[in-house]
This record gives C-alpha cells, structure tokens and sequence, in this order.
C-alpha cells in the first residue's frame, strides 16, 4: 500500500509511523505543512492513502485541495472535537481523534481497504471545507438538579437570579428568593452558561442579565447591582470587570 502522512507536528507523525509499521505498513513521505505539501504533490505520483492532520502549521489542510487536483482517499488525524468531525464520518474513509489508539487506526485501515475493493469514492473535500467552515453550535446548561433532603429538585435556568460562592461553596439564588447548594464551580459555570445571557461580575458571582433591575455607581470605580430578591449581601462588580460588563449590557 502506498501512503504519506501529513501531521503538523514531526514527534506524532513519527509516531503515526511506528504504528503503522506495527500493522506491516510504511508510510513513504511525511509531509508537514500545506505548503510542503502543495509541492510534493505537484511534483510525485499521487499516493492511494493519506493520514491527513486538519490543522498544519500554516494554514489548513483544505487549502492543499484548493490547490491540488488530489484523488486519493483520506483518513483524518485531528484533534479537533468529535461534534466538528461528523462531516468527515459521512464524506472521509475515517478520521481518528488524538491520541490514535491503535485499534481505531486498523479499523481505518480495513475501511480503506474495503472501500478500494468497492471501487467507491470516499469523500468530497467541498462539502467538508463548507462545513468546518461553519461555527459548530455550542449549548448551553439549561437545568440544575439540586438536593433537598431526600428529594431532588430541577430548576431552570430561567428560575436563577444568580450564582454565588460561600464558604467554598457554590449556591444559586431563585427568583422566589430561594438558595440551593450547587456542585458546579463558579469556573465551571463560566464555561456551561450562555456568556450571553449570564456575566461573572466577580469572584463571587454570576449574574444574568435579566435580573439586573439597576446599576449604581459604587466606591473605588465599582458598580454596585441591584437584583430582584437577593438581599444577603452587596452584589458588586469587581474594578478589573467594569469595562467588559460594560460592553456585555450594550
């Protein structure tokens, strides 16, 4: 079987190698950027399979085929997320996420295989392009599941009027002026919540827009939040945060 890798970096092209040569394959170039690339291919046969890395270090590797009328088949050696790749599962022989396992790699290699047999063609580099191209949908938490007692309660997103830290534990406020023990961070929650609709003013809290009913000017530069119910204590956005919360109201 003849076949090159392309990897963007030489230790994990080196050890694409070593377990292929486990299986009895060699690979006969290793290539490391679109643009060394481009000119292998513009300049040697054209190999039957490529292990191709999405991300080289000068661009993406889309771009070869932009400029390179290439027909052999692909794998696709990424460490790009599972959610980004279901274009590939539908358009590639495979892909393999990072670090190759080398089961995964002799299944890939036995896809290849059997699609050469059936003399199919494996993927349409255009459909591909367009869709990674297109920014994957994120979501967002939008549900606790919180402990009372024996019982367990589920609250909306739409119920909380903030999160808070106290005595190193995290609680969220409701709009019925209630709180709840959490187990999330509040650095968790910075990553699981729409950043459009929730901001962590500080250290201690996660407010949502929706409940921000004024803003006052504080001591030191700061702005002091008025909320709906939550009374405990002053909600106070910090110094360092008073630009960016600025922008994140507009």
């Amino acid at each position: 079987m003849n076949l090159i890798i392309i990897e963007d970096e030489k230790p994990a092209a080196r050890l694409l190698q070593r377990k292929l040569e486990k299986m009895g394959l060699q690979a006969s170039t290793m290539l490391h950027s679109v643009e060394e690339a481009v000119n292998w291919f513009q300049n040697n046969p054209h190999p039957e399979l490529i292990f191709l890395d999405i991300q080289l270090s000068d661009g993406l590797s889309f771009e070869i085929f932009e400029k390179v009328d290439i027909r052999s088949a692909v794998i696709f050696t990424t460490a790009y997320d599972e959610y980004a790749l279901r274009a590939f599962k539908l358009n590639s022989v495979d892909y393999l996420l990072k670090p190759i396992d080398e089961d995964e790699l002799a299944v890939a290699v036995d896809k290849f295989r059997a699609t050469i047999q059936a003399k199919t063609t494996p993927f349409d580099f255009e459909t591909i392009r367009k869709m990674l191209s297109m920014p994957a949908e994120k979501s967002f938490k939008t549900r606790f599941t919180v402990k009372i007692g024996p019982q367990l309660k589920v609250i909306h997103v739409d119920e909380v009027e903030c999160f808070y830290s106290e005595n190193k534990g995290t609680y969220l406020h409701t709009t019925d002026n209630r709180d709840y023990l959490i187990e999330n961070t509040l650095e968790t929650l910075e990553q699981e919540l729409d950043p459009k609709q929730f901001y962590r003013i500080s250290r201690k809290f996660i407010v949502p827009m929706r409940c921000i009913r004024e803003i006052v000017m504080y001591s030191n530069s700061r702005l002091k939040l008025m909320l709906p119910t939550y009374k405990s204590e002053e909600v106070i956005v910090s110094r360092e945060k008073v630009s960016d919360f600025k922008s994140w109201i507009q």
